[in-house]
């Protein structure tokens, strides 16, 4: 697969790369990184053909935003793709000594780098999107955005549905935003929604972890329908926090510590990698790409060294072989699409 070689999203215009990069680790997921490095990830991303940067105001309690447009404001505008979220504001507060997990995902405690005097709220509301897109934008520094996701409305359905939602197509008739998504840890619920909502619906949906070699949960609903309807998805997390990066004891699932089965589970296709050659990482972050509905594959990293691993991934060659091997050891089912001649596209 050509990281660098592009697709339209949905039945919009806007067109990003088969690989993106994701920009939470740059926002101090789990560890400092710093201006400098978080610059030279994007650069890096650059100069390897990525042009597909994916944000949110959760990362780092607007660090990654901050970032991600200094580092961005002196590129050719019509040469990459933003994209960020909205759920969730910035509002005054300071983060607790204990914080309430945010289910699914990190919690608060996962940032390393947090502004002091700021925290999240989850709010829906047509008015909060308006007002996300807005204070988003001023963080950046950017003139528009260009993929707007809905993140994590998981407890929040009626409001995701009633005002988020037609706010954010609002957003896209105006010009304000050039496509809409759905961007959650979960398949049901974006299905969910994408019913409920009718048309026109969004033009993409993301979908952190849940279609990967761990986990193709997205497979049951979420994909065939967003095929259906000509709603391109981004799998994001290929490494499902990683577990499928390096699959040793303390390696993270889902942002906690792998347990024992996942753990074992993850081994078991490292070794089958491993008798063809292939390192485990480029299987997992191609395996998305044998779905006809997925448009890229979205991996974060912390620094340009990372971003040189995935890129190389992404396009190493993986034997058809590989994944039939996968199937007869029973560690992807018999109806799972495999990629095939995807090397070069």
């Amino acid at each position: 697969m050509n990281p660098a070689a592009r697709i339209r999203l949905g039945g919009s215009d806007v067109l990003v790369t088969r690989l993106g990069l994701g920009l939470a680790p740059i926002g101090g997921l789990y560890a400092p990184v710093g201006d400098a490095t978080a610059t030279a990830v994007i650069d890096r991303a650059w100069e390897r053909g990525i042009r597909l940067f994916d944000t949110a105001p959760l990362y780092g309690h607007g660090v990654s935003e901050r970032r991600a447009g200094a580092a961005l404001r002196g590129r050719p505008r019509a040469q990459f793709v933003l994209s960020t979220k909205v759920g969730r504001l910035l509002v005054p507060g300071e983060v607790p000594d204990r914080p309430v997990p945010l289910k699914p995902g990190p919690d608060r405690t996962m940032w390393a780098e947090l502004p002091t005097g700021v925290t999240t709220r989850f709010d829906f509301s047509a008015a909060a999107i308006r007002r996300s897109v807005a204070e988003s934008l001023h963080r950046l520094g950017l003139d528009r955005i260009d993929l707007l996701h809905l993140h994590d409305p998981d407890d929040h359905y009626l409001p995701a549905l009633h005002e988020a939602l037609p706010a954010m197509v609002e957003l896209r008739t105006s010009g304000v935003v050039g496509a809409i998504s759905i961007g959650m840890n979960q398949a049901p619920m974006p299905a969910g929604l994408i019913r409920a909502m009718g048309e026109p619906g969004p033009d993409a949906v993301l979908v952190a972890g849940r279609y990967t070699l761990l986990d193709q949960s997205a497979l049951d609903d979420l994909l065939p329908l967003a095929l259906q309807r000509g709603i391109s998805v981004l799998a994001a997390a290929p490494y499902n926090s990683g577990l499928l990066a390096d699959p040793t004891p303390g390696a993270r699932f889902d942002y906690a510590p792998a347990g024992r089965d996942l753990l074992d589970r993850a081994r078991q296709i490292k070794s089958i990698c491993r008798g063809y050659d292939v390192p485990l990482r480029a299987a997992a972050v191609q395996f998305a790409f044998g779905h006809p509905a997925v448009a890229a594959v979205v991996c974060g990293a912390r620094t340009p060294a990372e971003v040189d691993d995935n890129a190389d991934m992404a396009a190493f060659p993986i034997p058809d072989e590989l994944w039939v091997t996968l199937k007869r050891e029973g560690l992807l089912a018999a109806h799972v699409p495999a990629p095939s001649g995807y090397i070069g596209s």
